[in-house]
């Protein structure tokens, strides 16, 4: 909506952007959405370039109707909350299932890839700031907080599990009988 690009600036923006944390961005997928919305009449051809020997390249703006539409999808994806179904959240209905030890070591590791992605993601903010005007680096921000808050609550629930806070039930009297045969 910013300003008329080709398919390939595009994903280059998205990318530099943080937004293939959000959705994959391939170019291949990109050119399959940019002709569904040319032809849906949301976008349109503006120009073809070229630069230098590569290959001819069509900068796509776009319309009125695709503008009035991509407000109205962008308000509602703002107002309505939706199930967006976390693999995460998923994995630890089944927590208990790692037993203490085993959910331990799985929620350190998670910890420390979600501090990697924390130190990236505050880098990529950095080198934005005073680049571009703040309101185009808001969903940077969000990340930002919904990686923190899953790491805090990580670092909680291991707290609880090694100080017994939390605690895993016995386990049922067939695997102690098992246990206890061998």
């Amino acid at each position: 909506m910013e300003s008329p690009l080709h398919p390939h600036a595009m994903a280059a923006t998205l990318r530099e952007r943080g937004m293939d944390r959000a959705f994959k961005v391939s170019t291949g997928s990109l050119y399959d959405v940019v002709r569904a919305l040319e032809r849906a009449g949301w976008i349109e051809a503006r120009e073809t370039v070229r630069v230098g020997a590569r290959p001819e390249r069509t900068v796509y703006q776009h319309t009125a109707v695709g503008r009035e539409e991509f407000v109205r999808w962008v308000d509602e994806l703002i107002r309505v909350p939706a199930d967006e179904y976390p693999r995460f959240l998923s994995a630890v209905s089944y927590l208990g299932a790692l037993g203490p030890d085993g959910a331990v070591a799985a929620l350190r590791e998670r910890a420390e890839r979600v501090r990697a992605s924390l130190e990236e993601i505050r880098r990529a903010h950095r080198e934005a700031a005073g680049q571009v005007p703040r309101l185009f680096v808001v969903e940077v921000e969000y990340a930002l907080r919904m990686d923190e808050a899953e790491l805090g609550w990580i670092e909680e629930i291991i707290g609880e599990i090694e100080t017994g806070r939390l605690a895993w039930p016995a386990p049922p009297e067939s695997e102690q009988a098992d246990e206890g045969g061998r």
